[in-house]
């Protein structure tokens, strides 16, 4: 289930703080590569130089596949798939960097990276990336309806309201050439995007 979840998902948000102590929550995209979580942000960044510098992390995916209405405002709820990673990442370097930013490509554009220029050496030393691994990890599932009180059931007055779930589903749209295309038709890969079904 880990696995499958992080494979879902295109965003993830990673924790740090910096010198004065204030914590910063970042998105990123990111991919998997077996028993890594990789992503990449700027050698620029003081919040990405402390994570390669060792400062332990919070990375978090979650998945919303939709909201659970009950009867009442404390059993309502949400329907999720969510995956909580902590440790320390490691920053990449060389050849095993340039397959992490292989892996992230294809997680996030699957068959892109064949198409696409490969980052040039001044592009790679602008980019810090990290990878971190799925040592310490704890996932989360909720699914179905709610879970209604019984006397909520029967109350004459709530137990006449609807209660249930509303599925929440992701769909990529129609793909919108750039006014300089020359491409031709939209490649099949990007016509058939889309995310793993829960």
């Amino acid at each position: 289930m880990l696995h499958a979840i992080l494979d879902a998902g295109l965003v993830a948000h990673v924790a740090v703080q910096d010198e004065s102590g204030q914590p910063y929550v970042i998105p990123v995209g990111y991919g998997r590569r077996g028993d890594d979580v990789l992503f990449h942000g700027s050698t620029g960044s003081r919040l990405f130089r402390s994570l390669a510098a060792g400062q332990p992390t919070c990375l978090t995916v979650t998945l919303l596949d939709g909201l659970v209405l009950a009867r009442s405002a404390f059993e309502s709820s949400m329907n999720y798939r969510s995956v909580m990673v902590l440790g320390v990442a490691r920053r990449l370097s060389g050849d095993d960097e340039l397959d992490a930013l292989r892996a992230i490509s294809e997680h996030l554009l699957p068959g892109r990276w064949a198409d696409i220029r490969h980052p040039s050496a001044k592009e790679r030393a602008a980019t810090l990336t990290l990878a971190l691994p799925l040592d310490e990890c704890s996932v989360k599932v909720r699914t179905g309806g709610p879970e209604d009180l019984e006397e909520d059931v029967a109350d004459p007055v709530f137990g006449g309201v609807w209660a249930g779930h509303v599925p929440l589903t992701e769909s990529f749209g129609a793909p919108v050439p750039c006014d300089n295309n020359t491409a031709g038709l939209t490649p099949t890969y990007i016509e058939t995007w889309h995310r793993p079904a829960p």
